[in-house]
């Protein structure tokens, strides 16, 4: 079974402590060309086996932390970010998860924080729009997630309650999307998107049910009712064989395939895919 074709949707930093961050580099990304790496998940430590202590992987860090800026918003360093949630938590996400927590991503959390709406998520529109994105929130759960562990293991000082305001934010984004079944909307209980249900490594910004499932299991919480009819959609996906296949492959620059090509098996699918019903086999089951 192949999945169809989904359309593509077309200030000085400052800190809690007293570092900075400079680029003194000419490499340059603007918001379009950067969604190539950030909100993927292969860019983080968090999904694909990519050790920061590594030495290959640390020297292709410090080669981002100096040399990439942000052309369109100002020359800020990359791990400074941009405007947009679903950029941005990419970029918290990178600083968590590489040991790159500083000014930037200080900036970026406090910005994170303001920036949740009435929902309980965050949208790339906003304030254009006062309703959440499935996509951006995730972004921002994601990124969450990775700065409450690196703060709560890093000598990198945080006052207490910037980490309790994150922990309280994170809870509300979850809610906003268990309110909807990980996948449908709140007002009429349709699928929000058909799209959600394509299962595409590497995700980028784009949000997929077994992604969202899988930053549940990631997060600790234990599988409930609400994630139940999501849970369906990915088992039904399941082939003859127990694999999951490739799904479509989201726009933007692709410098190496990482997976399978679409409508074949897919090895990160299927490691996502059991480890979450590894997860869900633990907890309570859905009525």
């Amino acid at each position: 079974m192949s999945a169809p074709a989904w359309p593509a949707r077309g200030g000085e930093p400052h800190g809690w402590n007293s570092r900075t961050s400079a680029a003194t580099g000419t490499t340059r990304s603007s918001g379009r060309t950067a969604r190539a790496c950030t909100g993927s998940w292969p860019c983080s430590a968090g999904s694909a086996p990519a050790d920061p202590a590594d030495p290959r992987v640390a020297a292709a860090v410090d080669r981002v932390h100096a040399h990439v800026v942000w052309s369109e918003w100002g020359e800020l360093p990359y791990f400074h970010g941009e405007v947009e949630p679903c950029i941005n938590g990419g970029v918290v996400a990178q600083a968590a998860s590489f040991g790159r927590l500083g000014a930037g991503s200080e900036r970026l959390v406090d910005r994170l924080l303001g920036e949740q709406l009435e929902d309980g998520g965050w949208n790339c529109e906003a304030p254009g729009s006062s309703r959440s994105s499935f996509d951006s929130t995730l972004n921002v759960l994601e990124a969450f997630l990775e700065f409450e562990r690196a703060v709560s293991t890093a000598t990198h000082h945080v006052p207490a309650e910037v980490t309790a305001q994150v922990a309280a934010a994170r809870r509300r984004g979850e809610e906003y999307l268990l309110e909807r079944s990980l996948y449908r909307r709140l007002s009429t209980g349709e699928v929000a998107q058909g799209r959600y249900l394509n299962f595409s490594f590497p995700p980028y910004w784009f949000y997929d049910v077994l992604r969202a499932l899988d930053y549940f299991r990631d997060s600790g919480r234990p599988f409930e009712a609400r994630m139940g009819r999501a849970l369906e959609e990915l088992v039904s996906r399941r082939d003859d064989e127990g694999r999951w296949l490739a799904g479509v492959t989201w726009p933007g620059a692709v410098y190496f395939d990482v997976d399978a090509p679409q409508g074949e098996p897919s090895p990160w699918n299927t490691l996502r895919a059991l480890r979450v019903l590894r997860w869900a086999d633990a907890g309570p089951r859905p009525a």
